[in-house]
């Protein structure tokens, strides 16, 4: 929104904002699919997860709904395994970055 108000603002001071400027600054509509399915993957993601460690603790263990949730010792290990994989691809990602930004030094 604020993207399209300041084309907005610019199209009036200068008269004219090219098309392809206009819409390389506006997101397409495959990716606000893709984001929209992001946002609804993280939803449903974190009901699933509080639903797991916050309800089910309370519900006698021979309920029904046990079955679609897996043991509660996968509740602190999941996403332990899945912090470690997420630190080890932001590491990765800034090895790469300072790698391929690397200057040698100048030998006097």
């Amino acid at each position: 929104m604020v993207l399209k108000s300041r084309l907005i603002a610019e199209r009036r001071t200068t008269g004219n904002v090219s098309k392809q400027q206009y819409m390389s600054e506006m997101a397409t509509g495959v990716d606000q699919v893709v984001g929209m399915s992001l946002v609804v993957f993280s939803l449903l993601l974190f009901t699933y997860y509080s639903v797991w460690v916050i309800v089910l603790p309370f519900v006698d263990s021979d309920h029904v709904l046990h079955k679609y949730f897996l043991p509660r010792e996968y509740s602190v290990i999941l996403p332990g395994i899945a912090a470690v994989i997420l630190l080890l691809c932001i590491g990765a990602f800034t090895a790469v970055v300072m790698w391929k930004n690397h200057k040698p030094k100048k030998v006097d």
